[in-house]
């Protein structure tokens, strides 16, 4: 009798053994996994295999560039039936092994001209969330030689923050912003965010030749040697959009705002107050555009150290959405670096090649329509918008999110990447 229940204390022991192990190789497992969803069903794939590779849509991208129904179709039926479940913490699991991060993603692979190399670029990438989406940006604007400063929003989740100093500290090229701002919308914290940057930029030893500025929705529609090739053509001019108010967005700097809780999706936004401002300092003529540029380094230098900057600044801290004149009025102040005359005619965003943006409101006339969705007005772009975008002629185009078309960015990946090989043949 003795016997037996030893022998059956045993087994239970074996059996709780077996038990906990397997617990614990589940957790494991959970935490170091990518959850793929299809129709219900899912399988896990193992974080530690992770990479750019195994976790593609089996599309045709070549088909889709050249818009062949059935494969449009099938991207379609794909976007439907399909979701990665990536989010922030799986950032911060790819980036807490940084050689595993630079090897799965291909980092390391990045190769460059003698030409890309004596011109090197900034980048500036004001961010707040989807850290999968950023982290898709910076590899696609990456290069060795180029320097990268990223500023992430003061309210954005511990999870995000993480990531991007995960990021920053597995390239050396990258960094983030000395000052952080707490980014309202439409308020000048936005315009100071990229300043911050700007101004850490110029401490950087790169010497690098132009600066560009981009959010957590954008993506490039060209290689870094295409884009230095046209812009060693702008010969130090500048590349961003600069118009002539219309009588509505005139009231946009002509009267006082104030930043006021909202009950919605802002928060916070600066409203219009009936007190009217003076006249901007320096008798400066204010030019509208967008919060997007390409910009000098010695139009950069002329913006941190000139007092006409600094004071158009200051008088712009209670207007609506300062970035969208700032840098558009600027340029245009004679004796700027690569100023343009305030006589010359406006700068559309069709003709800025900065951003290509898809309004809804002119879809149809001067756009193809949106295949992705619309967020305030503006198209999230979709598969079928491939050749569109990369042919159109702009740089960098906005908005692209890889919850609402990731085969989209995938192929937009793959077209750069074979447009590289092109450059590069050892790749």
């Amino acid at each position: 009798m003795i016997v037996r229940w030893r022998q059956a204390g045993q087994r239970f022991r074996h059996r709780c053994f077996l038990f906990t192990s397997s617990l614990l190789l589940l957790c494991l497992l959970k935490l170091l996994s990518v959850r793929v969803s299809v129709r219900g069903s899912s399988y896990v794939q193992p974080f530690s295999t992770y990479s750019p590779v195994q976790l593609r849509y089996d599309i045709n991208c070549t088909a889709i560039y050249e818009l062949e129904p059935v494969e449009i179709g099938r991207s379609l039926e794909l976007r439907r039936t399909v979701s990665m479940d990536i989010d922030d913490s799986t950032t911060v699991s790819l980036t807490s092994d940084c050689l595993m991060f630079l090897h799965s993603r291909g980092y390391h692979t990045v190769t460059t001209q003698q030409v890309e190399q004596s011109f090197p670029l900034a980048y500036s990438l004001v961010v707040h969330k989807n850290a999968p989406m950023v982290e898709h940006i910076l590899r696609a604007i990456y290069a060795p030689h180029n320097i990268y400063c990223i500023h992430y929003d003061q309210k954005s989740s511990p999870t995000f923050i993480k990531a991007m100093q995960n990021v920053a500290h597995c390239l050396p090229n990258v960094f983030i912003a000395t000052r952080l701002e707490s980014v309202q919308y439409a308020h000048v914290s936005r315009l100071h965010a990229d300043l911050h940057c700007l101004s850490d930029l110029l401490q950087k030893d790169t010497a690098w030749r132009y600066v560009i500025n981009m959010c957590g929705q954008d993506f490039p529609l060209r290689t870094n040697y295409d884009l230095v090739l046209e812009l060693q053509a702008l010969n130090g001019t500048n590349m961003l959009e600069s118009s002539r108010p219309s009588l509505l967005k005139r009231q946009r700097f002509t009267f006082q705002h104030q930043l006021k809780s909202v009950p919605y999706e802002y928060r916070s936004i600066p409203v219009k107050t009936r007190a009217t401002k003076q006249p901007p300092p320096h008798g400066i003529q204010v030019f509208i555009g967008s919060a997007y540029f390409v910009l000098s380094r010695e139009f950069v230098q002329y913006i941190q150290s000139s007092p006409v900057a600094r004071d158009f600044l200051a008088w712009s801290a209670d207007t609506y959405s300062p970035d969208e004149h700032f840098w558009a009025s600027m340029v245009r102040v004679p004796g700027a670096p690569g100023h343009i005359p305030y006589s010359a005619p406006d700068i559309s965003d069709l003709i800025s090649k900065t951003r290509l943006v898809k309004w809804n409101y002119l879809e149809g006339s001067l756009y193809p329509a949106c295949t992705g969705t619309h967020m305030r007005s503006v198209c999230i772009y979709g598969a079928a918008e491939l050749r569109w975008l990369l042919t159109y002629g702009h740089w960098f185009a906005n908005k692209f999110d890889l919850k609402v078309d990731p085969i989209l960015i995938q192929c937009l990946e793959e077209k750069l990447l074979e447009r590289q090989r092109i450059i590069h043949p050892q790749q």
